[in-house]
């Protein structure tokens, strides 16, 4: 069976659906005018600040909380085993082409947003309720689709969401702090159960102080490995550009061997195109649709051109890469190399505030697509507390067919959400050119009132 799921997850994971997947992004770039570089100063102001005007907007939560909702269920292990899995496989260079995936996806990643505001619409709790299965259903009116999503999305939050990362939080917790994994079972279990069964205004407090902070502590402990050895800096960099455009990189297979990795790591790691972002998104306290589309982009922006390159930069400095040591181990011992062993505690400790902020961030979205289909607060209840189980479940023990299960239905997620982003890119490109045209207004009023 593992050997069966091994060979569909190369599949549904192959040539076909990555391209899909930049191909999107890149038309999306283009038909938008490049708004994610135009934009971007506008878009991180935006992310940060609390307008007068939210507060009277319809919605649940703030841009920020909806943004660190978001990067809560992005900002994970892919951001530490992930990279390292893309510089293992594919060389120095993937860490070259996952930034060129995040440029195009903060494209696809704003779309994803300015969509789920604009159908999403008020549940049976007075909450907010968004995300592709609406404007499936809503936008493209193809139903069939939505229903699609919401299942993959559904069961695809168990593993990817749930069992993977509660046993990557307890096996962090067993080799840096040599804590049993039954014990960070039991504690995942409670603290879980508190976050998540308060809803989304419960998830996005927590995630308001939680995600800086973890961004935070392993940004700077990069930072610092990168400041005491910047003669090794710039060498980095040389490599990371030069291998990216090796003959692996243009000849190795349709996307190259080094372009594949980079491609499909940076997806795995920022998760644009795969529509699970937007549903945090719809939740948002905002006027337009378009506002809130520029504070969801800088969630790409933050996870893989600030975090990942942390990640990336540092193993290329250390040149560990081809030792043979595998995913989260290569990361923890190239931080090592620079710090010792306080090296290991900042990637042990990242890896656990990580994995369990994807935890609950995905808890909500899995809990919204199963909300779709049953459309009642007491399949909410029952989803919750199947959640909280399956946790400490995965806490103890993970097959690695949960792994392969994830890959799959993540891919499956990616299908029907890029159908509607292609079939509504119209929408999109109407929605920016409303919200661009108020927002130069904004901005000169403002001026005014400073001038008088």
């Amino acid at each position: 069976m593992v050997d069966f799921l091994d060979k569909v997850s190369g599949f549904v994971w192959g040539p076909p659906l990555l391209i899909l997947i930049v191909g999107t992004g890149l038309y999306l770039t283009f038909r938008l005018g490049f708004v994610q570089i135009t934009a971007l100063p506008t878009a991180l102001i935006n992310a940060f600040t609390r307008r007068k005007q939210d507060k009277l907007s319809e919605g649940d939560i703030t841009h920020y909380q909806a943004l660190t909702t978001a990067m809560a269920a992005t900002v994970g292990t892919g951001n530490i085993v992930g990279v390292a899995t893309a510089v293992i496989a594919g060389g120095p260079g993937a860490v070259f082409w996952m930034w060129v995936m995040a440029i195009f996806g903060m494209a696809t990643k704003y779309a994803e947003a300015v969509l789920a505001v604009k159908y999403r619409v008020k549940d049976a709790k007075g909450e907010m309720a968004g995300g592709p299965m609406y404007y499936l259903e809503r936008g493209l009116n193809a139903k069939w689709l939505a229903i699609l999503f919401a299942i993959f999305g559904s069961i695809a939050a168990f593993g990817i969401g749930n069992m993977v990362q509660a046993n990557s939080v307890s096996a962090a917790a067993s080799n840096t702090f040599n804590i049993p994994t039954w014990v960070t079972g039991i504690v995942l279990f409670i603290i879980t159960a508190i976050v998540i069964l308060g809803g989304i205004k419960s998830i996005g407090r927590v995630t308001a102080y939680l995600v800086p902070v973890m961004a935070v502590f392993y940004v700077f402990g990069g930072l610092i490995i990168m400041i005491l050895n910047v003669d090794l800096v710039p060498t980095a960099f040389n490599i990371i550009l030069t291998d990216a455009f090796t003959a692996n990189a243009i000849g190795g297979g349709i996307l190259g061997t080094v372009i594949r990795y980079g491609v499909a790591r940076g997806i795995f790691s920022n998760e644009a195109g795969l529509g699970s972002a937007p549903i945090a998104a719809a939740a948002a306290k905002t006027d337009y649709a378009g506002r809130q589309g520029l504070v969801s982009m800088t969630q790409v922006f933050i996870d893989t051109i600030i975090v990942c390159s942390i990640t990336g930069i540092t193993i290329v400095m250390a040149d560990l890469h081809q030792t043979g040591i595998d995913g989260g181990a290569l990361t923890s011992e190239s931080f090592a190399v620079f710090l010792g062993t306080p090296g290991m505690y900042i990637v042990g400790i990242a890896t656990i505030l990580f994995a369990y902020s994807t935890l609950i961030g995905w808890s909500y979205y899995g809990e919204k697509c199963f909300n779709y289909l049953f459309k009642s607060t007491k399949a909410i209840t029952i989803y919750r507390t199947v959640w909280v189980f399956v946790v400490l479940f995965g806490s103890i023990t993970l097959i690695d067919i949960v792994w392969l299960f994830s890959d799959i239905f993540n891919a499956l997620m990616a299908i029907p959400n890029l159908i509607g982003l292609l079939g509504l890119s119209g929408v999109v490109a109407y929605e920016t050119k409303r919200f661009l045209k108020v927002a130069k207004e904004e901005k000169a009023a403002e001026k005014k009132a400073k001038v008088s």
